[in-house]
């Protein structure tokens, strides 16, 4: 809050009107003060450093608040705030207006100063000054040309004269050097060695005893001409006196010779130094009058220079506050619209103007109330669809009934948690994909996509099948219901199906219908089967000693077989019986440990038949010539709580799951079978959980669907109602029932019995002569 204060201060005095104002004042100042300077002379060196130091001053504060418009502004477009790049080029475009027309008028402006104080003096004498100096550099110039072309020739000449250390004393050798001297009318020759000693000099007769000796050339000439170079410079020899000086390299023609230095002095005509003092002079003194002007035009130069630089500063400090002026309310409208398309239709901005832009405001204002009202009205009714969707999200949810919907093209769009559990699918991977991507992962599912795709072809807007699946190895039976959606903007609508898992439904009535069945039979068929047995016995009694000996035989084996097939007949009348009978429990407390320890008791002496055919069911056994030891092996949880039950009918459930697994082992060499026990659930929703599992042969795939289904069986002599019964009990108390095979081999089956809370209060005592929760029994 207190930065936002800060910046908002700093903006106003910084970008303000006031800064503006002063600056303004200080231009007209400056153009008074130039007005009166202008005028007087005596005024203006009195006034010159005061108005300089005032324009200067100016010109700093000017240009450090620009500075500091600019940096913040550089700050706003580097954050991408709203209405930067307008202020930008509508800056550009002030500054533009600005600095041209005020640069060609200072530079116009001081073309015609700089040509009306030159019309204050007679610059034809400057430009004649120019011209003879320019003049004789040329003259001097040519000449020292002609003595650098001409020493180097005699150089060329003095290559033939033998190397020597010395000054030279032969008499050929400085006529050589005077000759030449004399050839090329040259003032001196001197020819020295590399360390600048002397090794012949030739010169004119005329020259003053101080120049006898003649003058060396310096360390740096010796260098450059070791270089290869060639040195030549003009020389004053007095006060009056002007000289050329040419130095030049001398190569020697012998291999491994060393170079030597020749040096060229041209005295001058004493009328040149005469001529260069007097153009010297001359324009010393016109220097001398034209001094005043220099300073007048720089003064003149300078203050216009300021007004004109403090011109174009006020008008590019103008050009940024007319700019952020404009484009402030525009900033504010595009802030505004932002603000509106993130969802704030509440924005209001404040009308400042009443031109072109505050109706634009005012428009814009409207805009967002109307706006406002309608989002209200779009969220009620919003809000609205969202209780009707939760509502039905809600319904289908708890449905018990499968639910999917398909978009015209029957891709999934829709589901309810029932469907994938029903169809035993991971639906929310198949949303939005297509039937075929359905069958293909999940090939179980293929008469569901048929029936869809065959009522999808035939355009039907309701219809109704029924399909059965197997899915995980289990058959279930589903009615179909579907319909078509309404169609939108002559587009169908799609399709929406709904099923049902009838499986238990028909179970039942299957049962039912056994149940029935079972009853009339056993009605019908016990009836006469006392009087067969009775008259077979008296058959017997009666005429088995009145026949002869060979006749009496077949008489017993007759009779006796009539009574053995009748009591079979009774056992299996008293099995329909037993799955006929309606349901009479006679619950308590039931410690589930205990009555399994009894059970298995009850066959520690018996034998496994090895003459039995190793199919899975529930009919009694058929006696074999050989038998083989079963060991059972429990493991019982000792902290496995009571549960009320009917212990009759719970130890029925025991003898047929152990008389199957029994006569499954009869074909195994070392049969076992497992009893387990355990608790699983939590809180409320415990069960009992009791699995027998053996490793023989295992159920035959073929009847895994109909494992329950009475009078399903691939045995000899059995009836097919043992784990119908089985299955009968155990739902009866509540729990339920599977059975598959182990992987391994061998078939299992586990049962779960719900927990009660009465019931749970806690495990009962076990008694003294129980055996160990873990053991094992040879049978």
């Amino acid at each position: 809050m207190e930065s936002n204060t800060l910046n908002r201060i700093v903006t106003r005095y910084v970008t303000g009107f006031v800064p503006l104002a002063v600056l303004s004042v200080l231009l007209i100042t400056a153009f008074i003060m130039m007005n009166a300077a202008a005028q007087n002379s005596a005024l203006f060196g009195r006034l010159y450093s005061v108005l300089l130091l005032v324009n200067i001053l100016g010109v700093v504060l000017l240009i450090a608040l620009i500075l500091l418009n600019l940096f913040h502004f550089v700050e706003q477009y580097r954050a991408r705030v709203i209405g930067t790049r307008l202020t930008l080029r509508l800056l550009i475009m002030f500054v533009v207006l600005a600095v041209v027309p005020v640069s060609v008028v200072f530079y116009f402006s001081i073309q015609a100063l700089n040509r009306g104080i030159d019309n204050w003096f007679d610059v034809r004498i400057e430009r004649a000054l120019d011209d003879a100096l320019l003049l004789g550099r040329t003259a001097l110039d040519a000449q020292r040309q002609d003595l650098v072309k001409n020493a180097q020739e005699i150089a060329i000449e003095l290559e033939t004269l033998p190397v020597r250390r010395k000054i030279a004393t032969v008499p050929s050798e400085l006529s050589l050097l005077n000759a030449l001297r004399e050839q090329y009318n040259i003032t001196e020759l001197t020819l020295y060695t590399q360390d600048r000693k002397i090794l012949a000099s030739s010169s004119e007769a005329n020259l003053e005893a101080s120049t006898l000796v003649p003058a060396r050339p310096s360390d740096a000439m010796i260098a450059q001409v070791r270089q290869g170079l060639t040195y030549a410079n003009l020389d004053a020899i007095s006060k009056s006196g002007l000289r050329l000086r040419v130095v030049v390299p001398v190569q020697g023609r012998d291999v491994g010779a060393p170079i030597r230095v020749l040096q060229v002095l041209q005295a001058l005509p004493p009328r040149y130094a005469k001529l260069g003092e007097s153009v010297q002079s001359a324009f010393a003194e016109y220097e001398k009058l034209v001094y005043l002007r220099g300073p007048l035009k720089f003064g003149f130069t300078l203050t216009l220079s300021l007004i004109a630089l403090l011109t174009l500063l006020i008008a590019v400090w103008a050009a940024i506050f007319f700019a952020r002026r404009l484009a402030t309310p525009i900033r504010e409208l595009a802030e505004a619209t932002n603000a509106v398309a993130q969802g704030d239709y509440q924005k209001q901005i404040p009308v400042t103007s009443h031109d072109e832009i505050g109706i634009l405001v005012e428009s814009f204002n409207d805009m967002t109330r109307r706006i406002h009202r309608a989002q209200l009205q779009s969220k009620r009714s919003q809000q609205e669809a969202e209780i009707q969707r939760a509502y039905l999200e809600t319904v289908l949810g708890h449905l018990s009934s499968g639910v999917l919907t398909f978009n015209q093209r029957l891709l999934l769009r829709t589901h309810n948690p029932s469907a994938g559990q029903i169809l035993g699918a991971d639906l929310r991977a198949g949303e939005r994909k297509s039937l075929g991507w359905l069958v293909e992962n999940y090939p179980s599912l293929r008469p569901l996509i048929e029936a869809v795709e065959q009522a999808a072809a035939a355009g039907q807007e309701e219809w109704q099948s029924q399909i059965q699946l197997t899915i995980n190895k289990h058959r279930r039976i589903l009615l179909l219901r579907g319909t078509s959606l309404p169609s939108w903007r002559e587009k169908r609508g799609g399709y929406v199906v709904v099923f049902d898992d009838i499986t238990a439904l028909i179970q039942a009535q299957r049962d039912a219908a056994w149940g029935e069945v079972a009853r009339r039979m056993a009605h019908e068929i016990k009836n006469p089967l006392t009087p067969i047995q009775l008259s077979a016995e008296r058959i017997r009694h009666k005429f088995l000693r009145q026949v002869t000996k060979e006749d009496r035989h077949a008489l017993e084996r007759a009779t006796r077989t009539i009574i053995e097939q009748v009591d079979s007949l009774k056992s299996m009348v008293n099995d329909f019986s037993e799955y006929a009978r309606s349901a009479q429990m006679l619950s308590r407390a039931v410690d589930v440990n205990d009555l399994i320890r009894d059970v298995v008791e009850l066959y520690k002496n018996t034998r496994s038949s090895a003459s039995v055919v190793p199919l899975r069911d529930d009919a009694k056994t058929g006696k074999g010539k050989t038998s083989r030891a079963v060991t059972t092996k429990l493991d019982l949880d000792a902290d496995l709580p009571q549960i009320p039950a009917d212990p009759g009918r719970l130890r029925q459930v025991l003898h047929n799951l152990l008389l199957n697994s029994r006569d499954a082992l009869a074909a195994t060499a070392k049969p076992v079978i497992r009893i387990n026990t355990r608790v699983v659930g939590e809180n409320v929703h415990r069960f009992i959980e009791l699995t027998v599992q053996d490793n023989g042969p295992g159920f035959p795939e073929a009847l895994l669907a109909r494992l329950y289904e009475p009078y399903v069986t691939h045995k000899e002599k059995g009836t097919g109602l043992g784990l119908a019964i089985v299955k009968r009990i155990v739902e009866e108390h509540g729990g339920t029932i599977r059975a598959y095979n182990l992987k391994d081999g061998g078939a299992c089956v586990v049962m779960r019995l719900p927990v009660t809370t009465a019931a749970a209060a806690g495990p009962a005592p076990a008694p003294a002569a129980a055996q160990a929760t873990r053991g094992e029994n040879k049978a």
